[in-house]
């Protein structure tokens, strides 16, 4: 996949493709029917297709002082996007120029003149430029073909739509299976292993800290999480992951930490993703330091036993993902 910037402008190759335009927090099932529905486009006219998207989350410029729980960061969303098929990506920078910028403008300089697009293909709500002014009709009136994708609704959940907003809140509500039917895959993290206060090696549960974007914020507990070097599909680890600030230690700060069952492996520096796949209990204090280590080798035995039964979903990411490849 062909990573347009300032800097790497889209190659000729590429240019005057069929184009795919939203934010896509989480590239989950309702923007993967939308992207398919560019990739059959362009499979029909032989063109080349990709994707604009908006870095940082627009709310992140609006609303700088509130955090946005974002499901996947750039790199992540890269991730998902190139395993999805797409031949180019464009993350536009959201500052002040742009917010200000009208939907004309936005239109001629990057659609038409950075990537040459000839047909866009957008969600129902979609919405861009100063004031959110722009819409579909703003692409037809500049010349351009246009796909508009209704609401994506999943058949086995009540007829929900699928959300980006709904699967923030499955996953602050402890559901990541139900976050994952949304997705089309287990909700993820990924980073690199940071020194912590090897507070876990002392009393036999030596953890992987990462730290992740903020705003992240899931349920505070324990989780059956599967884990593996970023980027490589073996070996795969079970593990016992942790979200919350220790509170049996007032630490009074927020810790994402993983402990690898069966293993004894130095991770110091080394970029982790980690898959949440099922809450087994709230972060909860306790009355000593005996208690807690009680508690947590239940957790592994959960964690290992959830592990120990899952199943892939019937979803194109979800097997990928299980391959290693996202």
């Amino acid at each position: 996949m062909f990573e347009v910037s300032a800097r790497n402008p889209l190659s000729a190759q590429l240019h005057g493709g069929i184009v795919a335009i939203g934010n896509f927090d989480g590239v989950h099932r309702g923007h993967q029917a939308l992207l398919a529905q560019a990739k059959d486009v362009a499979r029909r006219e032989n063109k080349p297709w990709g994707v604009v998207t908006f870095e940082p989350h627009p709310r992140s410029f609006f609303r700088p002082q509130q955090p946005v729980f974002r499901l996947t960061p750039a790199p992540m969303k890269q991730r998902l996007l190139k395993a999805l098929g797409v031949d180019f990506a464009s993350g536009v920078n959201f500052d002040a120029r742009l917010a200000e910028q009208s939907a004309e403008t936005f239109v001629r300089e990057e659609l038409q003149g950075r990537l040459g697009a000839t047909h866009i293909v957008a969600g129902f709500d979609f919405c861009f430029g100063q004031g959110r002014k722009g819409n579909a009709d703003t692409l037809r009136a500049a010349g351009l073909n246009v796909s508009v994708v209704n609401e994506v609704m999943d058949e086995g959940a009540g007829h929900l739509p699928f959300s980006s907003s709904n699967i923030r809140q499955s996953l602050q509500r402890g559901q990541p299976r139900q976050a994952a039917q949304e997705l089309g895959y287990d909700w993820m993290i990924s980073g690199r292993v940071v020194p912590g206060d090897q507070r876990g090696r002392t009393i036999g549960f030596p953890t992987a800290n990462i730290v992740v974007e903020t705003g992240v914020e899931p349920a505070r507990g324990i989780y059956a999480t599967w884990v593996r070097e970023t980027g490589k599909a073996e070996p795969l680890w079970m593990g016992a992951g942790y979200f919350g600030d220790r509170p049996t230690f007032n630490t009074n700060r927020t810790f994402f930490e993983v402990y690898l069952l069966d293993q004894d492996i130095d991770l110091y520096g080394r970029e982790l993703t980690v898959q949440f796949v099922e809450l087994i209990r709230p972060d909860q204090s306790f009355t000593s330091v005996a208690a807690l280590v009680a508690q947590m080798r239940a957790d592994c035995a959960a964690a290992r036993a959830i592990l120990t039964r899952q199943k892939t979903a019937d979803f194109p990411l979800a097997k990928l993902q299980a391959l290693g490849l996202i």
